[in-house]
C-alpha cells in the first residue's frame, strides 16, 4: 500500500530481504536494500518522488542514455554508532558536486528536499541495513540518467534521478598494487574529468583491465600532455608522504573533487602535518620510493576511505613500499575519520548529518 509522506510517495516491502545481510561477508555492490527512490524530470519540472520496493525498470531499447551517455552518479556512505544511531557523511558536499557534474553533462539540477530528503526517508526506511563494525558501512549510489527514448544526437528532454543503497564492507581485501599509467589518460583539460559521470569510468575499464592482467589492482593516472604529473587512482584521489609532508595533487577540471580527499586533508593539518596541494611529478615520487624519502602512498575515496598501497609498477619494475603500521599517517587519518563519522569523537567539524 502507497501512502504519502511530506514530498515523498512511498510504497514499503510486504517483507524484508534483511536476512540476506551478513555483515561478516560483505561483497561490495552485490546486495541492496529493500528500497530505492525514483524521480522523473518531464516537461521542464520535477514530478512527486517516489519511494519503491528494490526493483527492475522497464526501458525501450532508444533510452538515450544507453547510447550517448549522458548519466552521473555521486558515491556516499552512511553509518552506525554503537548507540544505533544512522550517520550521513557530509552529504551536502555530495549534493552540490551532483550539481556541479549535472551542469557539465547539460542535465538539470536536482532539488535539495529531493537529493537530501530522500536519502533520509530511505535511511530511515532501510535503517536496519547499515551495517555495524570495522569498515562496514552502506553505501548510498543517486543518481541520474536521460530517459528521452530518441536517436538523434541531442540534450535529453526528461531525466530519471534514484537513489539506491547497498551495505558495504572493506574494498580492497589488501592493499594494492598499483601501476602507473603513461599511455592511456583518464581526462584531459577542458573536458569532463572533474564530473562524475558514466563515461570517465567507462573510459578507464580498458587500462585498468590490462594492468590487472599484469598483477596490478589499480592505476596511478598521469595527465594527458606530458604524462609527467599524477592525477588520479581509478577509483580514488592519491596521497603521497615524502619526508613527513603529505603531498597530493591540486584538484582541476581533470581531477575529481574528492569529499574524503578535502576531510582527511583538514584532519591532517589540525594534526599538525605540513601539506602540499600541487603538482606531483611521477619522477619525484619514483626516486622518493627509491631513496626512502617517500613512506607511504595511498588513495582516499568514499569507497576505499583509505587504501594504502602496497607496491608501484613503473616502467616494468615493482617498487615496494614500506609497510603500513598503526603510526602511519594513512591508518592515523583513517581511524580519526572513521571516528568521527560513527560518533565515537566529537565531531568538531560539523559534518555529521543525524538521520535517525
Amino acid at each position: 500500500m502507497a501512502i504519502q509522506t511530506g514530498n515523498f510517495k512511498i510504497t514499503q516491502v510486504e517483507k524484508s530481504r534483511i536476512h540476506q545481510l551478513d555483515p561478516n561477508n560483505i561483497v561490495f555492490g552485490s546486495l541492496f536494500t529493500d528500497h530505492m527512490l525514483v524521480a522523473d524530470y518531464i516537461n521542464g519540472e520535477w514530478k512527486t518522488p517516489e519511494i519503491l520496493p528494490y526493483g527492475k525498470m522497464e526501458f525501450t531499447p532508444a533510452l538515450a542514455s544507453l547510447h550517448y551517455g549522458q548519466a552521473i552518479f555521486e558515491g556516499m556512505k552512511a553509518f552506525k554508532s554503537d548507540s544505533d544511531e544512522v550517520f550521513m557523511f557530509r552529504p551536502l558536499e555530495n549534493f552540490k558536486r551532483f550539481n556541479i557534474s549535472a551542469e557539465r553533462m547539460s542535465m538539470p539540477a536536482v532539488p535539495e528536499e529531493i537529493f537530501i530528503g530522500g536519502l533520509e526517508e530511505l535511511l530511515r526506511l532501510d535503517a536496519a541495513w547499515v551495517p555495524k563494525g570495522g569498515d562496514n558501512s552502506l553505501y548510498l549510489r543517486p543518481f541520474m540518467f536521460s530517459t528521452d527514448e530518441y536517436l538523434g544526437v541531442r540534450t535529453s528532454l526528461n531525466y530519471r534521478f534514484m537513489i539506491i543503497m547497498s551495505p558495504a564492507g572493506p574494498y580492497y581485501s589488501k592493499p594494492p598494487k598499483v601501476k602507473v599509467e603513461t599511455e592511456y589518460i583518464r581526462a584531459a583539460p577542458g573536458g569532463v574529468g572533474y564530473a562524475k559521470c558514466a563515461g570517465n569510468y567507462a573510459a578507464s575499464l580498458y587500462p585498468a583491465k590490462l594492468a590487472a592482467d599484469q598483477g596490478y589492482t589499480q592505476l596511478l593516472w598521469t595527465d594527458a600532455i606530458e604524462h609527467k604529473y599524477f592525477e588520479e587512482s581509478g577509483t580514488m584521489n592519491v596521497m603521497f608522504v615524502k619526508d613527513g609532508k603529505i603531498i597530493t595533487p591540486a584538484v582541476s577540471t581533470t581531477i575529481l573533487k574528492g569529499t574524503t580527499r578535502a576531510a582527511l586533508l583538514q584532519i591532517a593539518k589540525d594534526e599538525g602535518y605540513t601539506i602540499e596541494e600541487r603538482k606531483v611529478s611521477v619522477e619525484e615520487i619514483i626516486n622518493g620510493i627509491k631513496d626512502g624519502s617517500v613512506t607511504e602512498i595511498f588513495g582516499v575515496g568514499t569507497a576505499v576511505v583509505v587504501s594504502p598501497f602496497s607496491a608501484v609498477g613503473y616502467e616494468g619494475v615493482d617498487l615496494e613500499l614500506p609497510e603500513i603500521t598503526e603510526k602511519s599517517v594513512s591508518q592515523i587519518l583513517k581511524t580519526i575519520l572513521n571516528n568521527i563519522r560513527t560518533g565515537k569523537i566529537a565531531d568538531k567539524y560539523g559534518w555529521v548529518w543525524k538521520v535517525a
